[in-house]
């Protein structure tokens, strides 16, 4: 199928102009050193890209297509071009909104979670979406679709909810259930340990570390269940980022580089400054820890950036802004591709001896700012992207 399709997309689809007047003013552009002109050379990059790609036109007509976005309409690129995009996609799908986004600001424009597709086309599939507008053709815009599976959606939707809350409730039963008799066990190991042998008296010091262990867990637990209102005000992100790297330099961090790399125009975001600080404590004492267990020196890498295009679909249907990215970047040992999908799931480690709950707290916390958080792994380097809105006030 794939190589039927790529032969059409080369058969079918005319070369698309970089100068947005045709192919034969692209002609005159210069010969490439593959003896390509610019219209060419754009349509094989175009053709070459291995996720499904659309170039819309001002009135919704498909301009282009390439071999990937024939595979996953299940429809030739001729076909494409007569159908037009609301032939392939339904009328009311968010991504007509992103596409008039795209065009009014010029900007690149992202959204999560996006379906896409009709019975026709195979049926509806779930997608993140990149579209950006063609700044020398007027009204087209490009769209990149990066599919995604069912079980991803039904992942996050327990992760960032169905699963914080029965964690809420799991962690305020833990709370009442076992920390007083907790203290009790601790209090009368404590009582006893002066009376005892000296070989006895490891036993006791023993009852009281596991007691402490066990109340740290369930105090971890209670952060992640936390519920009750907070108060919120304007922040510069980079005092929060200054303190977690002076902090994570002077402890868990000492010997590993970290290198900042910040926008210092960011615009300030509202928040509870606490919380953010335990967050992205958090993201870079799992960096630290990735690299220690890589048994190899590595660095950490926090960054700041302005992203004006990014907005994400909210359950109503409305698009939010997510301008303010921090990126905490590490080269030590990568996640493994079968928890990565659930990386922020309580109880879900790559470590062996990890709890589970750090990264758990992280998402709870972005989210509680209205923000999303993400891991992918990009060459070398494993990388959590946090993304905030900003304050407007």
């Amino acid at each position: 199928m794939a190589d039927e399709t790529r032969q059409n997309a080369e058969r079918e689809t005319p070369a698309l102009s970089t100068t947005g007047k045709g192919a034969g003013a692209g002609a005159t552009a210069g010969q490439g050193g593959l003896g390509l002109d610019a219209a060419q050379l754009a349509t094989a990059v175009l053709a070459a890209m291995p996720g499904p790609l659309l170039v819309i036109g001002e009135d919704d007509s498909i301009l282009h297509a390439n071999a990937a976005a024939e595979n996953f309409f299940q429809t030739s690129a001729r076909s494409l071009r007569r159908l037009g995009l609301r032939g392939v996609v339904a009328a009311d799908s968010p991504l007509h909104r992103v596409l008039e986004v795209a065009r009014t600001s010029g900007a690149s424009v992202h959204e999560y979670e996006l379906e896409v597709g009709t019975p026709r086309t195979g049926g509806a599939r779930l997608v993140d979406v990149q579209a950006a507008a063609l700044p020398d053709v007027p009204g087209a815009v490009i769209v990149q679709f990066e599919p995604r599976s069912l079980a991803e959606k039904i992942d996050r939707q327990l992760s960032h909810a169905a699963a914080a809350r029965t964690v809420s409730g799991l962690a305020a039963m833990l709370a009442h259930e076992i920390k007083n008799p907790l203290s009790g066990i601790r209090g009368a190991a404590q009582l006893i340990e002066p009376q005892l042998e000296e070989a006895d008296r490891e036993l006791a010091t023993l009852i009281m570390e596991e007691v402490d262990r066990i109340r740290a867990l369930v105090e971890e637990m209670e952060a992640l269940g936390e519920e009750r209102p907070r108060s919120y005000e304007p922040l510069n992100i980079h005092t929060v980022l200054d303190r977690v790297n002076r902090l994570a330099a002077a402890g868990f961090a000492a010997g590993i580089r970290i290198r900042e790399l910040y926008d210092p125009s960011l615009p300030p975001v509202l928040g509870d400054r606490d919380r953010l600080v335990q967050a992205f404590m958090n993201l870079v004492k799992n960096a630290a820890e990735a690299i220690g267990e890589s048994e190899k020196s590595g660095t950490i890498e926090v960054s700041t950036a302005y992203r004006p295009g990014v907005r994400v679909a909210q359950p109503g249907g409305e698009l939010l802004a997510l301008p303010l990215e921090v990126c905490v970047r590490n080269t030590g040992r990568p996640v493994p591709e079968d928890i990565l999908p659930h990386i922020f799931e309580p109880f879900v480690s790559g470590k062996p001896s990890g709890r589970g709950l750090g990264l758990a707290l992280v998402a709870k916390v972005v989210r509680d700012h209205g923000g999303v958080v993400e891991c992918t792994r990009e060459g070398d380097w494993t990388v959590f992207r946090v993304r905030l809105p900003i304050h407007e006030g």
